[in-house]
């Protein structure tokens, strides 16, 4: 859209760059960005059901089918981040595309001939018109133009504004850790305004409306991203991460009859012969020491080969370690995507169930889908209380900068998770109580139990979010090596990609075995309850796996290496990064 460009012919100085005063802008277009993905996230549900005419299963599936290909495709944009585009860059190209998602949705809901007459407004009798090809086309259109766009943004604007803080300087290290906590606050304060403003607007006001200020929200966070372009330090692109680790694993099988040296010294490093400054050299490790014949210098015979020196036949340490990293988070990822799995169900089903209960606050009718502001708010108040008092409290016992270590707050949010999914099987099995006890279950008038019985599952939930989300991110960025900053961070967002696919997959299984626990369409008859139940269970052996993934885990090491003024490598000096 040519909103602005990314050259240099703008000369800063460098300790203008950088700083608290660069991340604002992040801040402002997380919050702004996320206002309009979040909002859609909690109501897209009721506008598959009520407008397009899709069943209660498939609206499900369809809107955990699009959160986890945005999800995904932040993959995408950690990519392009760390191999070909700038963080600025590829934030300001997804972004661009994601306006133009939400503009397609604004006019498929502004015109009547786009999508199906609603099934509300059938006469009773007559048959509910299905979406014909034409109108699913331009809607799964507009969909994952949206989900393209917020995936690559995603991928690239936590990574940009983490860039801000050197994390070889005491201070600004400190500065980096509280950098999450502030990005978590921005999102959710984004998401608040999204969920009560933006859906009650689609509730009330129309959707066109709605999608219409979704598009315009998301292009000013483009815009005030644009506008601190000065103030940013931006990363070089530095080749493609997954090509090195490819040549890590071709050189480790090329020398796997070679034995692996017991001395670090044998071993191909290189240093920056250049720059004249430190830079990040990883600490050779003792897991996966297979990957070690990949630096192997000597040949079978002893001898250094020329034959040897190309990167798909030499690799360095730093290099074989960053694939060891990113082998040994895999574990960790996967153990939280069963967490996003449950936290799908709050954004489908427990939305679903609200629209059977009595919305009325103060006389004034809550829509169902703004129900998830309770855990926002819950966590737009909860992150200064960690941040201001928590965290420095935690640092005096712990001696750690973060207080607590990312693992340990990845755990304590998983907890919160299944004791969440404990809740909702209470609470769904109270709500269809009523409904037997007043002979509701076929009516489709509102139950006489307040829809505000479903905001305690949401509590803990918005407290397991504060712990759980931040320190994925966090963790994959602080473990990472500075050539994937990105991607890794990237691939946090993963989980919830694929909790959300999981969470499709759980749901059929679950119809199919159970013998339709969710089948009937009517959430009176259907057995919620049981498959909430389910998940609190399946919660609690997850969190199992995960405490064995975190008790395996080793942190990154890192050398701080210094330089003479001939570019030799001089002193070194071991530093442990411990999260």
């Amino acid at each position: 859209m040519g909103i602005c460009r990314d050259d240099n012919t703008q000369q800063i100085q460098p300790r203008k760059r950088g700083g608290n005063r660069a991340v604002l802008f992040v801040y402002a277009m997380q919050g702004l960005e996320n206002m309009a993905f979040v909002s859609n996230a909690m109501s897209l549900v009721v506008y598959f059901y009520g407008y397009m005419n899709f069943s209660l299963t498939k609206s499900a599936t369809t809107l955990t089918n699009w959160m986890g290909t945005s999800f995904l495709l932040a993959l995408l944009g950690g990519f392009l981040s760390d191999t070909y585009l700038s963080r600025f860059k590829t934030t300001v190209l997804f972004g661009c595309i994601e306006v133009v998602g939400y503009a397609l949705l604004t006019v498929q809901a502004h015109f009547t001939l786009l999508r199906p007459f609603p099934c509300k407004n059938v006469p009773p009798g007559n048959q509910c018109e299905a979406a014909d090809n034409g109108q699913l086309a331009l809607l799964f259109s507009g969909l994952y133009l949206v989900a393209l766009g917020t995936g690559g943004v995603k991928g690239g604007l936590p990574s940009l504004g983490a860039d801000q803080f050197d994390d070889k300087d005491p201070k600004e290290k400190a500065q980096l850790s509280s950098y999450f906590n502030w990005l978590l606050f921005s999102l959710t304060i984004g998401a608040v305004f999204g969920v009560i403003f933006l859906v009650w607007i689609s509730t009330n006001q129309g959707w066109d409306l709605a999608f219409g200020i979704c598009a315009v929200a998301v292009f000013f966070a483009v815009l005030f991203l644009c506008m601190g372009k000065s103030f940013y330090r931006n990363n070089n692109p530095s080749g493609s991460p997954i090509t090195r680790i490819l040549q890590v694993f071709v050189a480790a099988i090329r020398n796997r009859n070679l034995p692996i040296p017991v001395s670090t010294d044998e071993l191909h490093e290189l240093y920056d012969k250049e720059s004249g400054m430190g830079t990040e050299i990883l600490q050779r490790s003792d897991q996966f020491r297979f990957f070690d014949r990949a630096a192997i210098v000597m040949n079978a015979q002893g001898t250094s080969s020329p034959n040897r020196t190309g990167s798909w036949h030499l690799c360095s340490v730093t290099q074989v370690e960053e694939t060891k990293i990113l082998i040994r988070m895999l574990p960790i990822i996967v153990s939280t995507i069963f967490m996003n799995t449950c936290l799908a169900q709050l954004q489908t089903f427990s939305v679903q169930q609200s629209l059977t209960m009595d919305t009325n606050l103060f006389g004034f009718r809550v829509p169902g889908a703004s129900l998830p502001v309770i855990p926002l708010i819950i966590m737009a108040f909860l992150v200064p209380i960690y941040e201001r008092f928590f965290v420095p409290i935690a640092r005096k016992f712990t001696g750690i900068p973060t207080g607590i270590r990312h693992l340990q707050r990845i755990g304590v949010g998983l907890v919160l998770s299944a004791i969440s999914m404990a809740i909702s099987g209470y609470m769904e099995t109270r709500r269809k109580s009523v409904a037997i006890e007043h002979n509701m279950v076929d009516s489709m008038q509102p139950l006489p139990m307040s829809v505000f019985w479903l905001g305690f599952q949401y509590a803990v939930f918005g407290a397991a979010d504060l712990f759980t989300l931040v320190g994925i991110l966090e963790f994959f960025y602080a473990e990472s090596s500075e050539g994937m900053k990105a991607l890794s961070t990237a691939i946090s967002w993963s989980s919830l990609a694929f909790g959300y696919f999981l969470s499709s997959v759980v749901v059929e299984v679950v119809n199919n075995v159970s013998g339709g626990w969710l089948a009937s369409n009517n959430l009176n008859r259907d057995k919620l309850n049981y498959f909430y139940y389910l998940l609190a269970g399946l919660s609690v052996i997850n969190f199992g796996f995960y405490l064995l993934c975190a008790s395996w885990y080793r942190y990154k090491k890192v050398e701080d290496v210094k330089q003479d003024s001939n570019g030799d490598k001089g002193e070194v000096g071991m530093a442990k990064i411990t999260g």
